[in-house]
């Protein structure tokens, strides 16, 4: 794997380490590095919950290290009351956040992992469920780097991308997902420029994405939410490439607010729209867009701009977390065993079906 080479000047996203996890606080990005051991099964939803970890791929990880967090304080108990609190906590870590897909990808897979392991102690369930996140862990980079060498092609020397949000190493514990391609397209040599959303109200694109490929080395130049349709009329966009949080089986996705917007404006202009994402991130049990759970956050993330308040005192706010763009809006879906094209509901099914 190359993503460490690629990555060295990036702090990681979270670590695990002596039975210890440690994430990285991506709300003090990028004017401070925050590294933040998080010790309970509270502290794990909280950081999920406020956006400490974030990003789908990397909040399944976190789960799964989540969940051998909140099962450390049961490892003397006996092992069916162990496996019953572990189903317990499972649960009560899914509540951290709705949308994403990966928050119950990685626990249903913890638990299924714990049912298939014949431990006669607790410990030994533990150790077990320590082995299993750590797999999960190293598959999401591996994931990450396939992405990344299945949509390399459409990476063409010259061209300028567009992306929104982070899908990048920071949403990940690798090379990202929308961002993976680029990256190996980096470090081919191969010249082309980024623009980077600023994606409001809470600026990951400004905050992340932009850092992160600044940090890189790779030509990248932040914009606001608003400006995107116009350079695409200017012909500055020759490919929009994001990640999603959830992939219902049709091919409708949930991505971060604003994602939506820009399928259409693509549409419009004729500009390639790809979606990047792990097969973790594909429900094929939610039929289509509209059964998705969108997340509403708080009114505050949108009535102030930093520490700041930018509008008036009880003005009424609506602050839905994630959009869902329609399949007819995409081009493809760039995932680890291939790009996938319409029609998206067969052809997400053969794909994936059988290998989840």
């Amino acid at each position: 794997m190359i993503a460490p080479s690629l990555l060295s000047n990036l702090p990681a996203t979270l670590v695990w380490e002596d039975d210890t996890l440690r994430i990285l606080d991506q709300r003090r990005l990028p004017g401070e590095t925050v590294v933040e051991t998080v010790a309970t099964a509270e502290a794990v939803w909280r950081a999920i919950h406020e956006l400490r970890v974030r990003g789908a791929p990397a909040i399944g990880v976190a789960a799964a290290y989540g969940l051998c967090v909140a099962m450390q304080p049961y490892r003397d108990t006996a092992i069916d009351a162990f496996r019953d609190r572990l189903t317990e906590r499972a649960a009560y870590l899914d509540s951290a956040r709705p949308t994403a897909v990966n928050l119950g990808w990685g626990l249903k897979r913890m638990l299924s992992a714990a049912q298939r392991h014949n431990a006669t102690t607790s410990l030994e369930l533990y150790d077990a469920l320590v082995a299993e996140a750590r797999c999960i862990h190293e598959e999401d980079r591996l994931l990450c780097e396939q992405i990344g060498r299945h949509g390399l092609s459409l990476i063409k020397p010259n061209m300028g991308v567009l992306t929104h949000c982070n899908a990048g190493a920071l949403a990940t514990t690798g090379l990202g997902t929308a961002t993976a391609p680029l990256y190996l397209a980096h470090h081919e040599g191969r010249p082309f420029r980024v623009y980077a959303d600023e994606t409001r109200p809470l600026l990951q694109g400004a905050r992340l994405t932009a850092y992160e490929l600044q940090v890189a080395g790779i030509d990248v130049t932040l914009i606001t939410d608003g400006m995107a349709a116009s350079m695409m009329s200017q012909g500055l966009i020759d490919l929009v490439i994001v990640g999603a949080d959830r992939v219902a089986a049709n091919g409708d996705f949930a991505n971060k607010i604003g994602t939506l917007s820009l399928a259409i404006a693509c549409k419009h202009f004729n500009v390639p729209f790809y979606v990047a994402c792990p097969s973790s991130t594909l429900d094929l049990e939610t039929p289509d867009g509209r059964s998705i759970v969108i997340e509403e956050r708080g009114a505050a993330e949108v009535t102030s701009f930093g520490a700041r308040p930018t509008a008036p005192t009880g003005i009424k706010v609506r602050n839905p977390a994630f959009d869902v763009t329609p399949h007819t809006l995409v081009t493809g879906y760039v995932t680890e065993l291939g790009i996938v094209s319409e029609p998206y509901g067969q052809n997400l099914a053969s794909m994936f079906g059988a290998h989840r």
